[in-house]
């Protein structure tokens, strides 16, 4: 199925995904209106600077607040991307809305491979948590671990060969 690429700025509605581009990752919020996000900061951070620096995504526990999304975006960009619309039907917004804001000031567990900021807003927005940009760390992870493996292994048979006495 062909993904379309999402459009550079849209107006948010409540109940969108926002993807804020970082230097080295991407943060993701969820629209509630009014200038409003929902997102996850580190619990020891402060609010304002929560997710600009990349010891976020290292955190073992985040705290969900609601923040102007101005603020969180800062001096990065940000974009409106529902990517994930074609294969996953959106809750009703009010329902979205209301989860969300039962979350507010909640601490919760935060894995960047399995529970991550982009899990946690596409579970609003879904039902289900799916991370794109998780799916591709594990991808890479496991090529790295797979080369490795293969370098070992052929470090292996060059010293078996050095070691043989003909």
């Amino acid at each position: 199925m062909a993904t379309s690429e999402p459009e550079p700025y849209n107006e948010p509605q409540p109940g969108d995904l926002i993807e804020i581009f970082r230097p080295a990752y991407q943060h993701w919020a969820l629209y509630l209106g009014d200038g409003y996000i929902i997102n996850l900061t580190p619990v020891d951070e402060s609010q304002a600077a929560a997710m600009s620096s990349v010891k976020s995504v290292f955190s073992r526990k985040a705290v969900v607040r609601m923040q102007l999304l101005k603020d969180v975006v800062g001096g990065d960009t940000f974009r409106v991307n529902n990517k994930y619309d074609d294969n996953h039907t959106p809750l009703p917004v009010s329902e979205i809305i209301h989860r969300a804001q039962i979350l507010i000031d909640q601490e919760v567990s935060y894995d960047l491979l399995g529970s991550n900021c982009e899990h946690f807003v596409t579970l609003l927005r879904y039902g289900e948590g799916v991370s794109e940009q998780a799916t591709r760390a594990i991808g890479a992870i496991s090529l790295m671990t797979a080369a490795a493996s293969a370098f070992s292994v052929l470090g292996l048979i060059n010293n078996r060969s050095r070691n043989r006495p003909f």
